[in-house]
């Protein structure tokens, strides 16, 4: 299966097909044939977080097609222009928002992270650094709650409860990313309001403070209500909550929105991602029927616990750069399970190798945000500079995940508020 997936990337086949390939190759060198039952089955395993994506994306593009988005930015940096502080802050919180709903780094970069690179270029920061500080955070915006891809996935795989995450998630993507963009931004100067406005997309005229946040009060509210009265409302699933937000911020819009024309568009985004997803099931269900899935957990377990902790920070994020989500399952399952039978807390532990794992976005072979955000910010160094600016950031980020593994037991008091 290893060969297989190398042997494609050399041929510069899509990550989706390596995969396919991989999963194919296995259930032929495992005695089993091509077995359709299973492959259909591995396609179908993530169909909920594929709603959720698709959902959560049309959101956001509807919001940023009526305007919404734009007039958050322009409304920001009118009020906090000379304050660099607040605005770093406010920045953090615009670049978190759209991946923490959609559980994707590439909207993030799709629907802020250009206006936010014009207003840091306005600051004086250079274009690696400010795709630096756009990669970074739009790799805690996929970890941040409430959708947060890696522990969703790895706790599908070992029947847990995606319950109790929030803060575990939340409070180290807000501290990291604020860290991030202080570090990275410390020399920045106050923006240049006049030119930044100007090359800023216009907000309609119309647009205001509640056509931007009702959507989201009502999608805060249906999240809210289903824990408040839980023997009372009928369960409505994240890709509900999420089509209530948009259906709310296209009957607010100012401007006349094509609906069918943003669902094509959207879907045709996140086909990559969508592709990625299916594959991986398929991928796994195959390596779940021959028993390689099992061999790596087994060899997971078995390895001294210093030796799993040590590599733990540079595992993940190369398992990610190979499988993209696929290290999830693959590898985020034993793990879990050897965490939870030392006595670890398991949702801490995943907590903290969910901020972890996007740092192997912006790593060969398959780099696909990193090299997004290059693109999205018109940087025209060599890509090795956008890299040498994460290494600070990627150390505190893997120091703090580590510790999260480490002192999940101690910690477990976050789960519980």
């Amino acid at each position: 299966m290893v060969v297989t997936y190398i042997i494609a990337k050399v041929l510069k086949v899509s990550t989706e097909l390596s995969m396919f390939a991989a999963a194919l190759t296995g259930g032929l060198a495992g005695g089993v044939g091509i077995p359709a039952r299973h492959i259909v089955e591995g396609a179908f395993t993530y169909l909920d977080i594929i709603l959720i994506f698709i959902t959560a994306t049309l959101f956001m593009n509807i919001l940023k097609e009526s305007g919404g988005v734009a007039f958050v930015v322009r409304g920001i940096l009118k009020k906090f222009f000379r304050r660099k502080s607040i605005l770093f802050v406010l920045i953090s919180l615009l670049l978190l928002l759209p991946g923490a709903l959609t559980g994707a780094g590439s909207v993030t970069v799709l629907i802020t992270g250009g206006m936010i690179a014009v207003v840091l270029g306005y600051m004086g920061i250079s274009k690696p650094k400010t795709a630096a500080i756009i990669f970074i955070l739009a790799g805690m915006s996929a970890a941040a709650p409430p959708v947060s891809l890696w522990a969703m996935l790895t706790a599908a795989g070992v029947n847990m409860p995606y319950v109790g995450f929030f803060l575990p998630l939340l409070i180290p993507c807000l501290f990291l990313s604020l860290i991030t963009i202080f570090i990275l931004g410390s020399r920045g100067k106050p923006v240049n309001l006049e030119k930044a406005l100007k090359e800023l997309p216009e907000a309609p005229q119309k647009m205001n403070w509640i056509r931007v946040s009702l959507p989201f009060l009502v999608f805060l509210f249906l999240v809210l209500a289903g824990r408040i009265w839980p023997h009372s409302l009928p369960v409505v699933g994240l890709p509900m909550m999420f089509m209530a937000a948009a259906f709310i911020s296209l009957l607010l819009s100012p401007v006349k929105i094509n609906f069918l024309k943003i669902s094509r568009d959207t879907v045709h985004q996140l086909l990559p991602l969508i592709g990625t997803l299916t594959c991986v099931g398929i991928l796994v269900q195959i390596m779940t029927l021959t028993g390689v899935r099992g061999l790596i957990a087994i060899t997971t377990v078995t390895l001294p616990l210093v030796a799993v902790f040590i590599t733990l920070c540079l595992v993940l994020p190369v398992s990610e750069a190979v499988l993209m989500w696929g290290a999830a399952p693959v590898l985020g399952v034993p793990l879990v399970l050897l965490f939870n039978t030392i006595g670890l807390n398991p949702i801490i532990a995943l907590a903290g190798m969910s901020v972890i794992w996007p740092l192997g976005d912006a790593l060969p072979p398959t780099a696909i945000i990193g090299r997004l955000t290059a693109d999205t910010v018109g940087m025209k160094e060599p890509y090795s500079e956008l890299l040498k600016y994460c290494i600070i950031p990627a150390v505190i980020i893997m120091a703090v995940g580590t510790l999260m593994v480490i002192f999940s037991k101690k910690l477990a008091f976050f789960t519980l508020l």
